[in-house]
């Protein structure tokens, strides 16, 4: 998503922070196999994962979740439903591919965490997408 946001010239107009509903991989690089078929694409995943907080439902204009769980996960911390409208599965953003949600690569073997890339990728020009129309 960073490399899609600099190409359009928004580095410095929009903030992406990428965070976990638990905080059992705080402080941890991505899994290994990730950052390995990530780095055959190009990307680099050097970051620590992070706890999602209260504040990023504020903070931010548009959060995505992977999946419904995490939607559920999040939800919890938006009580009075004020944030709702942001808070939105990543796989409605994608539009090549038909899942409607980012399944864990965690068992799923290589193909696994190839697939997951598949729709990372295809959804981040579907947020791209949806964010120019506001930033143009």
């Amino acid at each position: 998503m960073r490399a899609l946001i600099e190409s359009k010239g928004y580095a410095d107009r929009v903030s992406i922070r990428s965070a976990g509903t638990g905080g059992w991989h705080a402080g941890k690089l991505p899994d290994q196999r990730m950052r390995t078929a990530a780095q055959n694409r190009g990307y680099d995943l050097s970051s620590r994962a992070r706890q999602v907080t209260e504040n990023d439902l504020s903070e931010y204009d548009l959060v995505l979740v992977m999946d419904r769980q995490n939607l559920r996960d999040l939800q919890t911390f938006d009580r009075t439903s004020q944030f709702s409208s942001k808070i939105r599965l990543f796989c409605e953003f994608c539009t090549d591919h038909q899942e409607s949600e980012v399944p864990d690569p965690y068992y799923g073997g290589e193909q696994g965490f190839e697939l997951v890339l598949d729709l990372l990728e295809d959804g981040c020009r579907g947020v791209l997408a949806h964010i120019s129309s506001s930033l143009a």
